[in-house]
């Protein structure tokens, strides 16, 4: 049974843009994450496909919307498929 929802952690870590749970879970908790516009404080903040996810990125920001909920941190390109960039 596909998931509907995830933790912004496991989101970040399962799309390849953390590089581990705890790294996602830090960039949660420092407030710097929104999701639909509203900011995020803590690594368990839930979320679900159709949601958009702004964030810093080294010198940029990144801006995406989450297509499908993935089901694991498989390889880059399974990452890529469940997500559209948005900037």
């Amino acid at each position: 049974m596909p998931e509907t929802a995830l933790r912004i952690d496991r989101l970040l870590f399962f799309l390849r843009i953390a590089k581990s749970r705890n790294v996602a879970q830090g960039w949660a908790e420092s407030g710097f994450i929104r999701v639909n516009g509203r900011r995020i404080e803590k690594g368990s903040a839930i979320v679900g496909a159709g949601d958009v996810i702004t964030m810093p990125r080294g010198e940029a920001v990144l801006t995406f919307k989450l297509i499908v909920i993935p089901m694991r941190r498989g390889p880059a390109p399974e990452a890529k498929a469940c997500y559209q960039i948005l900037s």
